[in-house]
């Protein structure tokens, strides 16, 4: 007992961990723990019974939270576009394009993946949607399959960094900062993520060629009439779109547009653009754009106007995350209708699906705010911040070991576990270090996205596993026998991503400016310094001052 006295805290924390890794459910663990081991308190005297007085307000704060609205809107959202072809227009399409150079379709892959990342915000959605599409295409024309699953694997959990990521979502709630913010926040990261995939397959190719071949020009659907594969003319039309968008964008910038902003605005500039000058070639039958420049251009429209209607207004200021979510879900909506995919039972599934895991969530928070209301009831926070600032190499230090820390325990928990077990006891300790708690929290979404690719437990990998063939089978393009996807196949491809996610952690740490240039245009006053100063002849006013009394501010 003398023991359990001395290290309540230690002890508590240790022993929700073990009944994690056993497998009991997250929310009941948490729940169970902040009971039994606050009943426990009570009895030791650590704490009075008052202490369990603040959970039914804090249970209807979780409840009445408006901010956790946009978890089911961008759930809802991306469970419709799952389902109304847009993952399958853009995989062909995008495929076709990139088709004829090596690797080129594992960049479609990736390039779909951040795209869909965009619009959906759900792993599930995009792993499940590219292994059904496109690792058949993969295996048939002779793609290594660890690069083929891996890729797949990788571009699916992008959806955890680019916004509107639920992960960031909950960051945004545990550590008390605006989602805003955070989207803001993640977005420059988010890219230069996707472009280290990028380039990881580009190397691979020139150093492996037969890990990713070409597709043959016999698969190739969008020939010229002369023979070409008509990609000169969709680089002419993105290079005049891409021109306008610019000069247009330096104008936004030159107003005073932050970074973020300036993304946003120059992808829809180029997309109009682009839409546009394809519109008029088709109608006025110019013949000045080839058929793969039109079909990538059309294919993107849809993604793009769902973008900027989620993400686009939140950056610009016109919506609240939870509004652009709901707008999001009503764009899915109507893409789904004008494809002829929306049907009852698919509005049912998707409600359903969005509903369970809104309760999952809601249910997680509320055993998390149980457990920590005792865990700081008993001093732990204080135990975790006088284990954490005493780390040697001061705020590097501390960085660095929750880095190494949340990559360890990723192995075990997923993102949402990490997100309302973890972070709650870290994000006080960053706050008191001065650490720019969105910087902070960019950086332990990045690190908690390997917690999707981490064998075995990645959830990622299991939704890969569950659509891959699991038995040898006879393709009905080509007629040859295509080999099974092993699971060991699964696990090794999703090594060089996890190290290409580590080296993004590192890249964060190096630059906090790919972050940290959310507060471009944000206030420079420090409220902490602010004087209000209330002079006062207590004459003609009465007992709060007189009529003529007046603020000063300094």
């Amino acid at each position: 007992m003398e023991f359990l006295i001395a290290n309540m805290a230690p002890v508590m924390f240790a022993t929700l961990i073990i009944f994690l890794l056993l497998g009991f459910p997250v929310a009941f663990t948490l729940a169970a723990h902040g009971l039994l081991f606050g009943l426990i308190g009570i009895e030791l005297g650590f704490f009075t019974p008052a202490l369990f007085q603040a959970l039914p307000l804090r249970i209807v704060g979780i409840i009445s939270n408006d901010t956790l609205l946009a978890i089911p809107f961008f759930t809802f959202m991306g469970l419709i576009l799952e389902r109304s072809g847009m993952a399958e227009d853009l995989l062909e399409t995008i495929g076709q394009l990139f088709g004829p150079m090596r690797g080129g379709l594992a960049i479609a892959v990736v390039v779909v993946g951040t795209m869909l990342a965009a619009t959906t915000g759900v792993v599930s959605a995009s792993v499940i949607s590219m292994g059904l599409i496109s690792l058949p295409i993969m295996l048939r024309y002779g793609y290594d399959r660890r690069l083929a699953t891996g890729v797949i694997a990788a571009s699916g959990t992008l959806s955890q960094i680019i916004p509107p990521s639920l992960v960031l979502i909950v960051l945004a709630d545990q550590l008390g900062r605006s989602i805003g913010d955070m989207y803001r926040g993640a977005i420059v990261p988010g890219f230069i993520l996707v472009g280290l995939y990028i380039g990881y397959v580009v190397l691979l190719s020139l150093f492996r060629p037969k890990a990713a071949p070409a597709i043959p020009a016999s698969a190739r659907a969008y020939i010229e009439p002369n023979g070409s594969h008509g990609t000169r003319s969709l680089i002419v039309l993105m290079l005049i779109a891409v021109a306008g968008a610019v000069l247009l964008d330096e104008w936004f910038i030159a107003e005073g547009a932050a970074i973020d902003e300036a993304i946003v605005i120059g992808v829809l500039l180029w997309g109009t653009i682009a839409f546009v000058l394809a519109v008029i070639n088709k109608v006025l039958r110019l013949g000045l754009v080839s058929q793969i420049a039109e079909r990538v251009t059309f294919a993107m429209i849809p993604p793009l106007v769902l973008i900027f209607l989620v993400l686009g207004t939140i950056f610009l200021g016109i919506a609240t995350p939870t509004e652009g979510g709901a707008m999001g879900a009503v764009g899915a909506i109507i893409m789904a209708l004008l494809r002829k995919r929306l049907s009852l039972a698919l509005l049912k599934q998707a409600m359903d699906t969005t509903i369970k895991l809104t309760s999952f969530v809601i249910f997680i928070l509320v055993g998390s705010t149980i457990f920590t209301l005792t865990f700081r009831g008993v001093d732990g926070d204080l135990w975790v911040e006088h284990l954490l600032v005493g780390l040697p190499g001061g705020e590097l230090g501390f960085l660095l070991f929750v880095s190494v820390f949340t990559f360890v325990m990723a192995f075990f928990l997923d993102f949402f576990e990490l997100a309302f077990i973890i972070v709650p006891l870290l994000g006080p300790v960053a706050d008191k270090m001065g650490i720019d708690l969105i910087w902070f929290g960019v950086l332990l979404a990045i690190n908690m996205q390997t917690s999707f690719m981490h064998p075995p437990f990645g959830f990622a990998l299991f939704y890969l596993r569950s659509v891959a063939p699991k038995e040898d089978y006879k393709d009905k393009i080509t007629g040859k026998l295509i080999a099974k996807v092993r699971t060991i196949d699964i696990y090794w491809g999703s090594v060089p991503f996890i190290c290409i996610q580590l080296i993004m952690v590192i890249i964060v740490l190096a630059f906090p400016g790919l972050v940290t240039h959310y507060k471009a245009g944000a206030s420079n006053i420090d409220p902490s310094t602010v004087n209000i100063n209330i002079q006062s002849d207590y004459g003609s006013g009465g007992m709060y001052g007189s009529d003529n009394a007046m603020p000063s501010f300094d």
